[in-house]
């Protein structure tokens, strides 16, 4: 096995041994230490009958395991199964039997869980690996299998560090489908992720902090990214606005890959508390994943080290754009432009370009070489794909110097008596209101109109507000068919851990028990 320089963590444990490469609290986890884990675990799965191709599921809580597995699964050419520890047993289940996994690895913590999948879907006998030092519920511990395996690599293993996963798609429109990216060879793995560690900037230097779930595509791929750089990662087992600016100054963290929704908590703080701590190591905060609001996005620029804070669009099948401080500032709301040798095109119903400012369908177009398929889904493949770009239902616009808007996901198109309404266009309005801290706009059912527009508001702390006043402050800007015709006031707006606002739990209240949906 070999790997050049800063092409992987057996590079780095061969020239910075004791270097950190992990950091969870006051534990640390050297490059020396990892590589020899790594080593380890790929073993106990090979001898478990894991293989080029196979597939691992892994429900685990932000911690060391799950980078360490990933890696293992890599050198095997096996994949990662990322499922989420927030998952049911039905929704385990499910991801197990599609991915055809061979084990699953696990906390006990998620035994209750766990235990409902596989009375679903079993899994054989030694097929549960159980993470911790605490005795697990299903036979021997993860540590106690891997603990006589040779530190060394094994025979044939893959150099370098790619992120070998099949993730899931979130399934807005029904059960999540998992993600098969055509396998490219070791080298070029590696050198598709120092590409895009090269675009942003990012070297082995760099420490960089990990406020959200691994589980899900931006978290876990730039973990994996600094990792392969050699680089020092520092992982919150879960995001607190206070305890992510505490790490920062203690670990003089210069990157991070966040969310809007943190971007709300941090916001949310007391000035005096933002204030506290030293965030002048920052080079770049990097967000996606759910749209920014514009004046959340004015503060946030001002919160930290200017210059430091790019956003990107794309989606776990691929592609992308990207947009800096400055150019954000120039054309507030964009998500910028392709990122260098991709590119992105809107499209209407029958597939021809929109015009600058027209709204369609958002198609990206893959890196030379990358191709993706969803598997045991044929009809979706070939759904997603047009002309060599795909998509993945967003819609968009274009302007006439080719910086791309979201306009919201295609499922959460509201027409309302014919009209199209963009919810997030309504978002955008309620946002500005000194009162509302978050919010979400959904379709819900109306029998004159098919359906009606409905907001579901979350105030700051300490604040009031009635339906009537904020529909009225919409109308301010907005025509009357687009503004909520009801307003729904909640304590807490449900949000998955990257931030994206549950919608569809949202309209299942409304629309469950119906036969359609609009």
């Amino acid at each position: 096995m070999s790997d050049a320089p800063g092409q992987g963590i057996a590079s780095t444990a061969r020239t910075s041994p004791d270097k950190p490469a992990m950091i969870l609290g006051d534990a640390v986890r050297t490059y020396g230490e990892l590589d020899r884990r790594v080593n380890r675990i790929a073993h106990a799965f090979r001898r478990a009958g894991v293989g080029e191709g196979d597939r691992v599921g892994v429900a685990l809580f932000n911690g060391f395991e799950w980078f360490e597995v990933l890696n293992a699964l890599g050198r095997l050419g096996a994949l990662l199964v990322p499922i989420s520890f927030r998952g049911k047993g039905p929704e385990i289940a499910y991801m197990l039997a599609d991915s055809g996994a061979k084990l699953l690895v696990t906390d006990p913590r998620l035994a209750d869980e766990v235990d409902r999948a596989l009375a679903e879907h079993p899994m054989p006998d030694g097929g549960v690996w159980v993470v911790g030092r605490t005795q697990p519920w299903r036979g021997a511990s993860f540590e106690e299998r891997i603990a006589s395996e040779p530190v060394t690599p094994p025979d044939g293993a893959h150099p370098g560090g790619g992120y070998n996963v099949m993730i899931y798609t979130s399934g807005t429109t029904g059960r999540p489908k998992g993600i098969l990216r055509a396998p490219l060879p070791p080298d070029k793995v590696a050198l598709q992720m120092l590409g895009v560690a090269q675009m942003w900037g990012f070297g082995p230097d760099d420490v960089h902090l990990v406020p959200g779930p691994v589980y899900h595509t931006a978290p876990g791929s730039q973990g994996q990214m600094h990792l392969t750089l050699g680089a020092t990662i520092v992982i919150m087992p879960r995001f607190d606005a206070e305890d992510f600016l505490r790490l920062v100054e203690r670990h003089r963290v210069t990157n991070a890959q966040m969310v809007p929704a943190m971007f709300f908590r941090l916001l949310a703080l007391p000035d005096e508390v933002r204030a506290r701590y030293d965030l002048s190591s920052v080079r770049r905060i990097l967000h996606a994943a759910a749209p920014c609001p514009i004046a959340v996005k004015q503060r946030i620029l001002g919160f930290f080290p200017e210059g430091t804070v790019w956003e990107f669009y794309g989606a776990s099948e691929g592609g992308g754009t990207r947009i800096g401080p400055d150019e954000w500032l120039a054309k507030p709301g964009s998500v910028g432009r392709p990122w260098p040798g991709l590119d992105v095109r809107v499209l209407d119903d029958d597939g021809r370009p929109c015009a600058p400012g027209e709204t369609g369908s958002i198609y990206l177009k893959l890196s030379p070489g990358a191709s993706f398929s969803y598997s045991g889904a044929e009809d979706k493949t070939r759904g997603a794909f047009r002309d060599g770009y795909f998509t993945v239902g967003d819609m968009g616009w274009l302007d006439a110097d080719g910086y791309l808007f979201i306009a919201d996901r295609k499922i959460d198109m509201i027409i309302s008596g014919g009209a199209n309404v963009y919810p997030a266009e309504v978002e955008q309005v309620l946002y500005r209101h000194p009162k509302v801290l978050d919010v979400a706009v959904i379709g819900v059912p109306d029998d004159e109109m098919g359906e009606s527009v409905k907001a579901i508001v979350e105030l700051r702390a300490g604040e009031s507000a009635t339906a009537e006043e904020l529909i009225a402050f919409c109308r301010r800007d907005l025509a009357h068919d687009k503004c909520p015709r009801s307003v729904e006031l909640v304590d807490e707006l449900p949000r998955e851990p990257q931030g994206k606002v549950l919608k569809r739990q949202l309209r299942e209240r409304w629309w469950a028990g119906r036969a359609t949906r609009v």
